[in-house]
């Protein structure tokens, strides 16, 4: 199993973190293996056996990892002291919170990851940022609301896990207008070669933390679509023409 953390949240010893590739798990075929996606038309028992095996490499006395329904929005959710588990999944990409022993994490395959830690207040975030999530301005949601509890930009590291390059991102002119529309500086995340358009989402999500005077940041820049990185990709998946994909996880918890 290979799982990517960050040298500046590693520098936390209260919190533990990683970004998970697709080794390690028990799904076979177009899943293999540590398809963690209960979104996907895997085989649950595999999924459920999946997400057990990459909690106990972050924490094996916690329960389950706490996981959402993600829609691609700008929607966030805070689970404080008083919140009652069930089984009915939370519709929002972001999940905050103050809670020790409670692993959250987010599903992706090609989209940003990232994980945000106050070491201050000693609050934890996890951030699924599709292109729709970061233009609807989820990154900055979720650095307010935490900011609304008590913490400080300056005490706020977060990490940006592996996603897809921009080498590998070709989008539309439709796509490219809906960035130029929010903002005409959004411009510098795209480039044009042999007339075709590419676009660099996780440098624009990293210019979102910048923009709400986040510093403290940790970009992997390992790109999800290079099969020699052992990712889920949504789109390689397109290119070979199957018929659904994988989701590669990441996870945080405060211990």
């Amino acid at each position: 199993m290979i799982l990517i953390t960050s040298k500046k949240l590693l520098k936390h010893k209260n919190i533990k973190h990683g970004f998970f590739n697709r080794n390690g798990g028990k799904s076979i075929g177009i899943y293999k293996s540590l398809n963690c996606g209960p979104g996907s038309n895997d085989k649950s028992n595999k999924i459920l056996q999946n997400l057990k095996i990459a909690k106990n490499r972050i924490s094996k006395k916690s329960k389950n990892i706490f996981l959402l329904n993600q829609i691609h929005s700008n929607k966030y959710f805070f689970i404080n002291k008083n919140y009652k588990f069930n089984s009915k999944k939370i519709k929002a990409d972001a999940i905050i919170t103050d809670q020790k022993n409670l692993p959250i994490g987010v599903l992706t395959a090609d989209c940003v990851p990232l994980l945000l830690y106050d070491n201050r207040k000693c609050i934890i975030a996890a951030i699924h940022a599709g292109w729709k999530g970061a233009l609807k301005g989820i990154i900055s949601k979720v650095i307010r609301f935490m900011i609304k509890k008590g913490c400080k930009t300056n005490n706020i590291t977060v990490a940006i896990g592996p996603c897809i390059s921009q080498t590998n991102y070709n989008v539309r002119e439709d796509f490219k207008k809906k960035f130029l529309k929010k903002n005409k500086k959004n411009k510098v995340f795209f480039k044009i070669k042999k007339g075709v358009i590419y676009f660099d989402l996780a440098n624009y999500v990293k210019s979102q933390l910048k923009l709400n005077k986040i510093t403290k940041i940790d970009m992997k820049n390992t790109d999800t679509f290079e099969k020699k990185n052992n990712f889920f990709s949504a789109r390689r998946s397109l290119r070979l023409k199957h018929d659904d994909y994988g989701r590669n996880i990441s996870i945080i918890m405060i211990n």
